[in-house]
């Protein structure tokens, strides 16, 4: 099984994508709507189709990606039918399965954190996705959308403390850098669910955590009841042509539309001077600014049309494309590929 843990740094989230090797057939649980680019861009590269996204709540400190996720990928959102979101088109109940090729999860009920919250077991019970209910050595807040530490601490008990000591967990956020536990670790070492603790011990240390309102949650909440979709149509990573994300950052354009569209753009070779009229050649128009005198002519690149940068293989290009987006330039891509590929596919050369 392919299998990705990704972070996003603003709200401590964990994203995860589980792959089927074989009908490379994938899910995404808990993704986050600000980095959709680059859960698509790695989807892509690993040459999975994404059957499903999964929440595992309806969170508070950030708003999903699902929504976008089936914008762009045509999945299906899966959250629990007791989430009370629209737009679902997997309402889950305790004990369904989401597959994805040979592999499924099963959603098990683990409300208390909010009522809605599952967590989700690989078919082997190999893998547990708890998101909020249960974090390592921790659990999410038990004082808002309908939270109550009575039902999390049966919860954790009866659904996710019965599975296999060896069974990972895989929690919705951490805010320590630690990234996996175990049920036997988090049933013997969980200060606030483990050992001898018992129900009342829990409610009380619940009720006294002191925690402040969570900065989101007004934004988040209302957004991700509709799961994710935005009240404004959102825009595109860049609205001047095909552009993609890599999943190192980098944006990246066709070379076959720039070859089609070149007079829209300023082409900015960023060989060096013996590699233009080489073996390889140019594309036309293209203007050759050798990458490492880039920071003392930035002011000869207009910005009343996109930049697109190009050199062998991709590299170098890469560099620079992302050298212009720190220093002001917001329409700017790689030619993917470079001339390299640009040769392959037969296009016209100078």
């Amino acid at each position: 099984m392919i299998f990705r843990q990704l972070f996003d740094p603003v709200s401590s989230t964990y994203t995860y994508i589980l792959g089927d090797e074989a009908s490379r057939q994938a899910v995404i649980i808990d993704p986050v709507f600000d980095q959709v680019h680059r859960d698509v861009a790695l989807l892509r590269e690993l040459g999975l189709t994404l059957a499903a996204s999964l929440d595992t709540h309806v969170h508070a400190d950030h708003v999903t990606g699902a929504w976008l996720l089936r914008e762009e990928l045509g999945s299906r959102i899966a959250l629990a039918a007791s989430g009370g979101a629209t737009g679902v088109d997997l309402p889950l109940r305790h004990g369904d399965r989401v597959a994805f090729g040979a592999r499924s999860l099963e959603a098990r009920a683990t409300p208390g954190h909010t009522d809605g919250c599952m967590t989700y077991v690989l078919d082997d019970q190999a893998m547990a996705f708890t998101g909020d209910a249960l974090l390592i050595r921790g659990c999410g807040r038990t004082d808002f959308q309908q939270g109550s530490a009575t039902r999390l601490f049966h919860s954790v008990r009866t659904q996710i403390f019965s599975l296999p000591d060896s069974c990972t967990i895989w929690p919705g956020h951490d805010y320590a850098g630690n990234t996996s536990s175990s049920v036997g670790e988090e049933k013997r070492h969980n200060p606030r669910l483990g050992g001898d603790v018992r129900e009342e011990d829990f409610v009380v240390y619940m009720q006294n955590l002191g925690l402040a309102h969570p900065r989101m949650i007004d934004v988040a909440v209302p957004a991700n009841l509709r799961c994710g979709e935005p009240e404004f149509e959102p825009g595109s990573l860049q609205d001047w042509g095909p552009v993609q994300l890599t999943f190192a950052g980098v944006p990246e354009i066709a070379p076959e539309w720039i070859e089609e569209n070149g007079e829209k753009v300023h082409l900015i070779d960023v060989r060096e001077p013996h590699e233009f009229n080489a073996e390889l050649g140019h594309a036309p128009g293209a203007i050759l600014m050798p990458l490492g005198t880039l920071p003392q002519r930035l002011g000869e690149i207009g910005k009343d049309k996109p930049v697109a940068l190009i050199c062998r293989s991709g590299a170098r290009s890469a560099r620079a494309t992302l050298f212009l987006r720190q220093n002001g330039f917001d329409r700017v891509a790689n030619v993917s590929g470079g001339m390299l590929r640009w040769r392959a596919m037969n296009l016209k050369v100078e």
